[in-house]
């Protein structure tokens, strides 16, 4: 999710409620605790310079389970944040603890934010011998294809 998308979601709705994919409730006292751009400036394992920009946000679950954060408030939040992103609309990256910190990207479905897995990926395949697998459909072997093992069908 994008920031524009989050800040657009906020304005329709009425509670905040946060998830995580396989449908555990983040406790409904969470605080976010910062805002800000975060920038990861780096050199692929293929000599490539790469730059990603997320708008990030920090999850924190406190002892004050009278608190709730309101769309509003998270709207404001952002609001001050506003300069840090100079114009960009960036992906949407939300930190959260539980064993470690997590970073997550972001999704709203069902009147709730679904907290999504984020994965690691060689980004230069072809320049570290990694070898890049053809992807093929089943429908694309059709009925005839004899697939047997070590055939290179699957």
């Amino acid at each position: 999710m994008r920031l524009s998308e989050l800040k657009k979601t906020l304005t329709s709705i009425d509670q905040l409620t946060l998830q995580l994919e396989d449908g555990t409730a983040v406790p409904a006292h969470f605080h976010i605790t910062e805002a800000g751009l975060t920038t990861k400036h780096f050199v692929d394992c293929g000599g490539t310079m790469r730059k990603e920009k997320y708008a990030s946000m920090q999850v924190w679950v406190a002892d004050d389970t009278d608190h709730r954060l309101s769309p509003k408030k998270l709207k404001d939040i952002l609001f001050y944040a506003d300069p840090l992103f100079e114009s960009e609309d960036p992906e949407v990256e939300i930190e959260y603890q539980r064993d470690t910190i997590g970073r997550f990207g972001l999704n709203f479905s069902n009147g709730a934010f679904i907290l999504t897995s984020k994965e690691t990926d060689c980004l230069a395949k072809d320049q570290c011998g990694v070898p890049v697998k053809e992807k093929l459909s089943l429908s694309s072997l059709g009925s005839s294809t004899n697939c047997t093992p070590g055939s290179g069908c699957c």
